[in-house]
C-alpha cells in the first residue's frame, strides 16, 4: 500500500496530458498507473486519416468558441458548459500538441488545414494521417519522460476506492484504487486525486473495432457507485475485423467493390449491393457518402448512406454470410461520370479519376494501403473483410465543467470514459474531447486540490476491506461452472446482439435479464482462472458484465421512454418507417421524438446491484462575462474555478 498526491489511472492520450499538464502546474507526487504504454485504444486505433476536431485555423473561415460550442451542442443531449468548455480550450489543447510535436499539416504561413467531417458545418478537421492518436500518445509518451513524471507499468486495476464524502453533493469520496500485477498480486494506492482515464467499453462487444487489447474499466466506476450519463449513445460502423480498423474516409470515397461469399470466404461471391437500387450510380455515390459520412445514422437510413451499413448487416449476420471490400477492380456499373455531383467533383478535385479503387486510393492516399500491409493485408492481392463495428461511446461517467465526477468528489473522468458527448458528435472531436478533458481536470485540481484532505485512516481501512473482498471473490471461484473466458464471450455475443446499432425492445429486455443473471452468477459463484494473471482477467470479466448489466438496464430504460431511434442506434418496429420498399417488415424502425435531446439520461448505480434512471433537462450554453477588467478580476480571485 503506497499515497501519492494524484493517481492517473490510463495511459492513453488524454491519461498522459493530464499528468503533463499537472506536472506543468507545479503538482509533483503523481503516479500513472497502467497495463502498458503500448496497450489501449488511443495508441492502437485510427482510421484512412484518423480525424482531429478543432477551432478553424486556417484562411478565412469564420470561427469562435461559442460557434464552435453550438456545433457541439447541437449534436443533441450534451450539455452546455461541457460543449463551451470543449470549445473554448480546442485551440489551446490543439497546439500543445502542436508545440511536442505532433506533425499537423500547415501551410507555408504557418495556417493549419483542413477539411470536413462528419457532423461539421465547416472544415475544421485536421489529420496526420491514419495514425494520429498513435502519434498523440507517442509526443505526450515524450514529454512524461523528459518533465520524469513516473509510470507503474503491468498493472491492472480492479477496484476503485472511495470512502463516505463530506459534501452533500458529493456523497463519495475518491481515495484511490486497488490492482493487480502480472503476477496476480493485489496492491493498493491510496490518492487525493484520481484521474479516470480508462476509454471506453471496447470488451462489451463481440463485433468490434476496439482493439482486442482494450476493454474499457467503465465497470469499476459504476460498481463503485459512480453516476454516469448517455450510456446508450455509441457510434457504430463499418470497419475490417481481421486487422480491427474503420474504413472510413478514402476507403469509401474511392468506391470499393462491395462482395458476399459464403462461409468460407470463397464461394458464391456476390456484389450484394446493386439489386436494393434502382442506378448503379446511387449505390455507389452512397458509398462516397460513407467516407465522411462513416458512422450509422438513423437519420440517414432512408435514402441514405448508412443504408449501406444495413445491407452489410443483413449480409453478415441475417444470411451468415462474409463481406469484404475489393479495391482490385471496379464494381460493376460503375461509371464516374454517372455519379453524384458532390462525389465526381471530389474526386475531381483529388486527381483521382481514373483506374481501379485501389488506383484512386493510391493517388488520394497511400498511406492507407501500407497501413494495412504493415498488418499483413495487401489490397493489392487480397479483399478486405469487414462488419459494423462498435467503435466509440458517446457516453460514459457524468461529469462537470471542470471533469470532475457529479457524485464522488476527486475523481475526474477524462477521454472516452467521460460521457461528455451527446446523441452525435462531429467526427475526431473525441480526440479534441480527451485533451481539453485533461487540461481542465488538471487545471482543477492544480487550483483548488493541493492540499491534504483525504482521510488516510479511512482510506486504508477501506482498501483492506476491499482488497480482502477481492481475495475472498477469486478465491471461491474455484469451481464455477465456466472460465471467466467464457463468461465474457458470453456477455460480448449478447452485446453485439442485442445492445449494439440494431436494437428491439424485446430483444433489449431479454438481454438485460440475461446480463442480471450472469452478474448475479457471477457474484456468487465467480468465474474459473488458473492464477497468475487471469486472476486479474477473472475480476476484469465480472466488471464487464455489470457494465453491461447497466448499459443494457439504461437502454431499456431510453426505449420504454419512447425516444425511438436516433444516433446510431436503430430501433426495429414492424408498424413503423420502412427502410426500403425491398426489406421485409422488420425492416422497419421507430422515428426518433428530437424532444428527448433537450435531456441527458443519467444513471446512478445502487448498492443492491440495481439502476435508477432519469431524465435531466440538458444545460444551457453558458452566456458568461466576457467584459475583460471583470473577467480578469474573476481570474485572478480564483473565482473561475468555483
Amino acid at each position: 500500500m503506497r499515497t501519492c498526491h494524484t493517481l492517473i489511472i490510463g495511459s492513453g492520450a488524454a491519461g498522459l496530458n493530464a499528468a503533463v499538464q499537472l506536472r506543468r502546474l507545479g503538482v509533483e507526487d503523481l503516479l500513472i498507473v497502467t497495463e502498458g504504454l503500448d496497450q489501449g485504444t488511443s495508441i492502437n486505433t485510427g482510421s484512412d486519416k484518423q480525424t482531429y476536431y478543432k477551432l478553424a485555423l486556417c484562411a478565412s473561415a469564420s470561427d469562435s468558441p461559442r460557434e464552435l460550442a453550438d456545433t457541439f451542442f447541437a449534436g443533441g443531449s450534451m450539455h452546455g458548459d461541457l460543449a463551451l468548455s470543449e470549445a473554448a480550450n480546442s485551440a489551446r489543447a490543439f497546439i500543445n500538441l502542436v508545440n511536442l510535436g505532433v506533425p499537423f499539416p500547415r501551410d507555408r504561413y504557418g495556417q493549419f488545414v483542413g477539411y470536413k467531417t462528419d457532423h461539421d458545418p465547416r472544415q475544421r478537421a485536421t489529420s496526420v494521417g491514419p495514425y494520429t492518436s498513435r502519434d498523440m500518445c507517442r509526443a505526450l509518451i515524450a514529454e512524461v519522460g523528459r518533465l520524469g513524471i513516473p509510470i507503474l507499468e503491468h498493472r491492472n486495476v480492479v477496484s476503485l476506492l472511495t470512502i463516505p464524502g463530506t459534501d452533500p453533493a458529493h456523497p463519495l469520496r475518491a481515495a484511490g484504487a486497488v490492482m493487480m500485477d502480472d503476477a496476480g498480486r493485489t496492491e493498493a494506492i491510496l490518492a487525493e486525486n484520481t484521474v479516470f482515464a480508462v476509454g471506453g467499453p471496447g470488451g462489451l462487444y463481440q463485433t468490434s473495432v476496439y482493439p482486442t487489447c482494450h476493454t474499457g474499466g467503465i465497470g469499476l466506476a459504476i460498481e463503485a457507485g459512480v453516476r454516469a450519463q448517455s450510456l446508450p449513445e455509441s457510434q457504430y460502423g463499418l470497419a475490417s475485423i481481421q486487422f480491427r480498423w474503420n474504413v472510413s474516409g478514402t476507403y469509401m470515397q474511392v468506391a470499393p467493390k462491395f462482395v458476399s461469399t459464403a462461409a468460407d470466404g470463397v464461394s458464391d461471391p456476390r456484389e450484394f449491393l446493386l439489386p436494393w437500387f434502382d442506378d448503379p450510380a446511387d449505390a455507389y455515390s452512397r458509398v462516397f457518402l460513407k467516407g465522411y459520412q462513416w458512422p450509422f445514422d438513423t437519420q440517414k437510413v432512408v435514402g441514405g448512406s448508412s443504408l449501406i451499413d444495413i445491407l452489410v448487416y443483413i449480409e453478415t449476420v441475417g444470411r451468415g454470410r462474409r463481406v469484404f471490400l475489393d479495391f482490385r477492380g471496379n464494381p460493376s456499373g460503375f461509371d464516374l461520370a454517372r455519379l453524384s455531383v458532390e462525389a465526381r467533383t471530389y474526386l475531381e478535385k483529388s486527381r483521382a479519376t481514373s483506374g481501379t479503387p485501389l488506383d484512386r486510393l493510391r493517388t488520394m492516399n497511400p498511406g492507407a494501403i501500407q497501413l494495412y500491409l504493415d498488418h499483413g493485408i495487401d489490397l493489392t492481392t487480397e479483399p478486405l473483410e469487414v462488419a459494423v463495428c462498435a467503435q466509440h461511446n458517446n457516453g460514459g461517467l457524468a461529469a462537470d465543467a471542470w471533469w470532475e465526477s457529479l457524485n464522488v468528489r476527486g475523481l475526474f473522468p477524462v477521454g472516452e470514459v467521460n460521457g461528455s458527448h451527446g446523441v452525435c458528435r462531429p467526427g475526431g472531436s473525441a480526440l479534441n474531447s480527451g485533451q481539453v478533458g485533461a487540461l481542465r481536470a488538471a487545471e482543477q485540481i492544480a487550483a483548488t486540490r493541493r492540499e491534504p484532505t483525504l482521510d488516510i485512516a479511512a482510506a486504508q481501512a477501506a482498501a483492506k476491506a476491499r482488497m480482502a473482498e477481492l481475495e475472498a471473490w477469486l478465491d471461491g471461484a474455484s469451481g464455477a461452472s465456466a472460465s471467466w473466458l467464457d463468461e465474457r464471450q458470453q456477455l460480448q455475443a449478447r452485446m453485439s446482439r442485442a445492445g449494439a446499432h440494431i436494437r428491439a425492445v424485446a430483444a433489449v429486455r431479454a438481454a438485460r435479464d440475461e446480463a442480471r443473471a450472469q452478474v448475479s452468477r457471477l457474484q456468487t459463484a465467480g468465474c474459473r482462472h488458473t492464477g497468475g494473471a487471469t486472476r486479474a482477467e477473472a475480476l476484469r470479466t465480472r466488471s464487464l458484465a455489470i457494465a453491461q448489466l447497466a448499459y443494457l438496464d439504461a437502454i431499456a430504460f431510453q426505449l420504454a421512454s419512447g425516444v425511438g431511434s436516433r444516433g446510431s442506434a436503430l430501433v426495429q418496429e414492424p408498424a413503423g418507417t420502412r427502410i426500403h420498399p425491398s426489406l421485409p417488415a422488420e425492416w422497419a424502425f421507430v422515428p426518433e421524438n428530437p424532444a428527448f435531446r433537450e435531456q441527458v439520461l443519467e444513471t446512478l448505480p445502487s448498492r443492491d446491484g440495481s439502476f435508477a434512471h432519469r431524465w435531466v433537462p440538458r444545460r444551457p450554453i453558458p452566456e458568461t462575462d466576457t467584459w475583460f477588467e471583470t473577467a480578469w478580476a474573476a481570474f485572478r480571485n480564483g473565482e473561475i474555478y468555483r
